[in-house]
């Protein structure tokens, strides 16, 4: 697989977490609410940033970003969850928990094949950030 096809999958990905996660801050309620509501829009915030680098990385390499959410959803493996029933502060996070471990393991495949070395360290950046919000949001479940 080449350098674009798996940056355009992380893009896909961040599109979708994007999409999630800001599902999560508008519908998240009760007691944890406002703790909760400030930790997705921060993750929100972190995803349209790494999106913005991922897919700007792909043009410095002379290819092409997925950039239609019809591609997202083509080349995610994060599936998107339609908000049908109301889930509670600790669902959502659970939610989270499991997509960012599912984009952790994207990454450090990534990271470890044969992509170009300043991509192999952007993305070496971005899976750290994901190594302390699994940690923190694991301690938070208990």
């Amino acid at each position: 697989m080449s350098t674009v096809q798996r940056l355009n999958e992380i893009t896909a990905n961040l599109g979708v977490l994007y999409a999630k996660l800001h599902q999560h801050h508008f519908y998240v309620k009760g007691q944890e609410f406002y703790k909760l509501h400030e930790l997705f829009e921060t993750q929100y915030n972190e995803v349209h940033e790494q999106f913005d680098e991922v897919a700007e990385r792909i043009l410095m390499i002379g290819g092409k970003p997925v950039s239609t959410l019809g591609e997202f959803l083509a080349l995610a493996t994060i599936k998107e969850a339609p908000y049908t029933t109301e889930k509670t502060g600790r669902q959502m996070v659970e939610e989270t928990v499991a997509d960012f471990e599912l984009f952790r393991t994207q990454l450090e495949a990534a990271i470890h094949s044969d992509i170009d070395e300043v991509s192999q360290d952007l993305l070496i950046g971005m899976k750290a950030v994901y190594d302390k919000h699994l940690w923190t949001m694991k301690s938070y479940l208990g």
